[in-house]
C-alpha cells in the first residue's frame, strides 16, 4: 500500500475511536502526499464537522465534489452543516436543497437525503415540493415513522 494510503487509514480509525486532532493529522499527511484524492479530502471533512469546524468542514466536502462529482455523501453532508447550522441566522436553504437534490439524483433511494430535502422545501414553505419528496421516500420505505408524520403535518396544518 503506498504511504498516502497508510496515513489516510490511519486517520480512518482514529475518527473512529474519536482522536479526532490524531485522525486530523494523520489525514493532513495524506493530502500532503496526495493533493487530488477526493477520499483524503473527504474523510477529513467528516472530521472537522465531528470538531464543529464547520467552515473547513465544507471547503473540503466542496473540494471533493471537485475531484468527484459523484460523491453523494459529499453533498448529503455539506447540506446537512448548511440546514443544522445555530450560529448563521439565514442558512443558504436553496444551496441545500441543491445539494441534497443531487444526491437523491445519484442515489434515488437515498432515505435520509429524501427526508432532508422534503424538511428543507417545508423550511422555504414549498408544502407541495415537500409532499413530493416524502412520497418518493414512503415508495421505498412504506413504513418510514417520521416522514409519515411530515406528511399529516403538512397535509393538516399547512395544505388546505
Amino acid at each position: 500500500m503506498t504511504e498516502y494510503k497508510t496515513y489516510l487509514d490511519k486517520g480512518i480509525v482514529e475518527l473512529r475511536t474519536g482522536d479526532l486532532n490524531i485522525a486530523l493529522d494523520n489525514i493532513n499527511r495524506s493530502i500532503e502526499l496526495k493533493n487530488d484524492w477526493e477520499i483524503s479530502y473527504f474523510y477529513r471533512a467528516v472530521v472537522h464537522q465531528a470538531m464543529k469546524n464547520y467552515d473547513e468542514a465544507i471547503l473540503d466536502y466542496t473540494k471533493t465534489i471537485q475531484l468527484n462529482d459523484k460523491m453523494t455523501d459529499a453533498y448529503y453532508n455539506r447540506a446537512e452543516i448548511i440546514l443544522s447550522r445555530k450560529d448563521i441566522p439565514n442558512p443558504d436553504i436553496e444551496r441545500a436543497i441543491s445539494d441534497l437534490e443531487k444526491a437523491v439524483e445519484l442515489d434515488p433511494k437515498f432515505i435520509d437525503a429524501l427526508f432532508a430535502t422534503a424538511a428543507a422545501y417545508k423550511k422555504l414553505g414549498d408544502y407541495h415540493k415537500a409532499l413530493e419528496y416524502l412520497e418518493k421516500l414512503l415508495q421505498i420505505e412504506p413504513d418510514a415513522v417520521v416522514a409519515k408524520a411530515l406528511k399529516k403535518l403538512i397535509l393538516q396544518k399547512y395544505i388546505v
